[in-house]
């Protein structure tokens, strides 16, 4: 039986191919659908194809999911901006900060006010146009759903306003031009190049026009980006007459040629003159123009961020091409600042006027002896070196320096005698209250010495076991040491075994010295070696 299956769809198969080409060469009518739509024969057979469970008579393509649009779903928009209700005052439940009943006060567009509609009854604002659309795979991802292309107006109009305005500013300029030239010339040549200035604006206004005609050039190509790349317009200035790069030198061995950028990096003509060479390899423009300046912003921001300064060069362009302006803005400063000091301090001998001749020659009456080794030994004063530091600098009104005195392993003032550097001087006066001072402490120190006595050596007294002095006429009875030692010896085997202790218990705190005498006696003295050979 699946030998007759096999050969009875083989034989369908064939028949339907023939049926087929007989469709395509209008020899057969066109099939159709169940709806009466007919099936286009150019359907792939995988896509045409039913699935076997689907029992499907015929090829179609409504075993495809979502073939046909659905009409339950909406094409429409939001209608942006649109009012249905304004109330006069405020309403149960609707927002605290504007009136409106359609969203809440967390929720509100408004800005905040000071009192809300809810306080004042003011202001109420409108209920907003509340829609809900029920849309498909498409118009959920339609970026241009409810997009009003006559917004689209008001960019036309910008531009156009911006072109005019260019216009009127070229044709300002020429005006104000050609009005500088009547009034250098005469009244009759100006006459006569009336026809000529008019030809000049022509020719200008053919110059802006021509720029917007000028995209015969324009090429459409990729545009390598750090992101990836992304197609851009590119404009090419190449002139088609010109001789390509690659064919500026035939040799095998000269400059690299990648024609997948169109890039030749090194001189293809490394010998040739450099005034009659056109073409000096692509690593030429970037050591000249634009890229030298943009190569030194990148050096100046990636410096700057070394020395703590926040600049990123490709997060915020603006802001590193900014800094690099003011750092070479404050370096010129800078450089005037020095150039101006040391003229101050050296004069410009380029413009001041020409030196006496006796002087440029070097010629004087003074008459100066040296030695063998060039020190004066005569006809000329010796000059005094002078330190790094500032020399006769008297500060606080004193009038020496710090340092003109020392006594003491101490420096000071001279002027005062004070120790402190940045001491006000007292001059004499001060000088007088410091030794009167000094004067004082000797005397106070003597008058001590001689008024000090001897210490009596303090004398041991034994202490009592309850921490105080034992008193000379202590006598201890013996009959209540020996009952006192009984109690110790009852009250410690009690507090080993609680069971020893009755329910009813009689407690005195009044303590005798016989009591005390028991306590330290029976007391445990961890100091004492022979401590675990008692009891």
């Amino acid at each position: 039986m699946f030998i007759a299956v096999a050969f009875k769809s083989r034989e369908d198969h064939r028949k339907q191919m023939e049926l087929e080409e007989a469709r395509k060469a209008g020899l057969a009518p066109a099939e159709v659908d169940e709806d009466g739509k007919e099936i286009n024969p150019h359907i792939p057979q995988y896509m045409s194809s039913a699935p076997w469970y689907l029992n499907a008579e015929r090829p179609s393509l409504k075993h495809q999911r979502k073939w046909k649009s659905d009409p339950n779903y909406s094409k429409s928009w939001y209608d942006r901006g649109a009012k249905i209700f304004h109330a006069d005052k405020y309403r149960k439940g609707a927002c605290e900060n504007c009136g409106a009943m359609t969203h809440t006060t967390k929720t509100c567009m408004e800005r905040p006010r000071k009192l809300g509609a809810k306080w004042t009854n003011k202001n109420i604002a409108p209920d907003e146009k509340i829609e809900t659309f029920e849309l498909d795979y498409d118009g959920k991802r339609d970026r241009w759903n409810g997009y009003d292309a006559a917004a689209y107006a008001h960019v036309v109009e910008r531009y156009e306003a911006r072109d005019e305005a260019r216009k009127k500013y070229l044709k300002d300029q020429q005006f104000k031009k050609l009005e500088e030239k009547n009034d250098t010339e005469n009244v009759e040549e100006g006459v006569s190049d009336d026809d000529d200035n008019e030809d000049g604006l022509k020719v200008d206004e053919a110059k802006v026009d021509e720029s917007k005609q000028m995209d015969f050039a324009k090429v459409e190509k990729r545009v390598r980006t750090t992101g990836g790349g992304s197609t851009g317009t590119v404009r090419n200035l190449r002139i088609r007459e010109d001789t390509a790069k690659y064919l500026l030198n035939l040799d095998v061995n000269s400059a690299h040629y990648d024609p997948k950028t169109r890039s030749m990096r090194e001189d293809p003509l490394p010998d040739m003159d450099p005034n009659e060479k056109f073409y000096a390899g692509d690593n030429q423009n970037r050591v000249s123009g634009q890229a030298l300046e943009f190569k030194q912003l990148n050096i100046h921001a990636w410096e700057a961020f070394d020395k703590g300064n926040d600049v990123h060069m490709q997060a915020a362009p603006s802001q590193a091409e900014l800094l690099f302006k003011n750092f070479k803005v404050n370096k010129e400063k800078l450089k005037s600042t020095v150039k101006e000091t040391i003229l101050d301090k050296y004069g410009n001998a380029a413009a001041e006027e020409a030196l006496p001749r006796e002087l440029l020659l070097g010629q004087s009456e003074r008459e100066v002896e040296y030695d063998r080794a060039g020190r004066v030994i005569k006809g000329q004063e010796m000059a005094l070196p002078k330190s790094k530091y500032e020399e006769d600098v008297y500060i606080n009104n004193h009038t020496a320096v710090w340092g003109s005195w020392w006594k003491d392993y101490q420096w000071g003032y001279k002027c005062c005698k004070q120790f402190v550097r940045n001491s006000y001087c007292t001059g004499a006066a001060g000088i007088e209250a410091a030794e009167a001072a000094a004067d004082l402490m000797k005397a106070n120190i003597a008058r001590k010495e001689a008024t000090e006595d001897v210490i009596p050596p303090m004398e041991e007294k034994q202490p009592a076991t309850w921490g105080t002095d034992i008193p000379d006429d202590l006598v201890l009875d013996e009959e209540k040491l020996a009952e006192a030692l009984r109690k110790e010896d009852k009250r410690r085997k009690e507090e080993k075994d609680e069971r020893k202790r009755k329910y009813n218990v009689k407690w005195n705190d009044d303590v005798t010295a016989e009591d005390m005498e028991a306590y330290r006696m029976k007391r445990v003295h961890h100091d004492d070696p022979m401590k675990d050979f008692l009891n």
